[in-house]
């Protein structure tokens, strides 16, 4: 039995109706990898002007960190472990987009003799590339381009940072 604001007996919602009350947030999960200039892998899908980091939408009943190892398969054909997460980003509704969480997890440092020979094996990424920050910027959304800053930041100061819409709060 639960308790109204007035102090009577209230009746507990079934748990169906509870869930299919609560709200729904899109998820998408990326990964953070640079080499020793601190340059950032950016990736050129084919369906859109800008360029992403490596990541998408995380599906229904799929965790954050399984998405960005499936993303990695799926668009460049890596099979390789996570590290640490970097950045949760709360993103306010934009653009017909509800509002949304997005992780960054910490790929490592790679150079450019790990992309020799990457494939790209459903056709949605053109191409893979280092880009300085600056670069990086005139290449991906200002969003993106925020959450980047803040990921390096964290890989530098060991820690997990919190933003909101790409500027950090921690």
């Amino acid at each position: 039995m639960t308790v109204s604001k007035s102090g009577g007996p209230t009746a507990a919602l079934p748990v169906d109706q509870y869930v299919a009350g609560l709200a729904r947030k899109r998820m998408a999960a990326g990964v953070l990898f640079r080499d020793r200039a601190d340059r950032v892998l950016l990736v050129q899908p084919s369906y859109k002007p800008n360029f992403e980091i490596p990541g998408g939408a995380v599906e229904a009943d799929e965790s954050p960190w399984a998405a960005a190892t499936r993303e990695l398969a799926e668009e460049l054909g890596w099979h390789r472990p996570l590290g640490r997460l970097l950045v949760v980003d709360y993103v306010r509704p934009q653009d017909s987009r509800p509002e949304g969480v997005i992780f960054i997890f910490d790929g490592g440092v790679l150079d450019e003799t790990d992309l020799i020979g990457t494939v790209f094996p459903d056709g949605e990424i053109l191409s893979a590339g280092f880009h300085t920050l600056i670069e990086a910027r005139a290449r991906v959304k200002p969003l993106l381009a925020d959450r980047l800053t803040a990921a390096l930041q964290a890989v530098d100061q060991g820690v997990t940072v919190l933003c909101d819409h790409g500027r950090r709060t921690t």
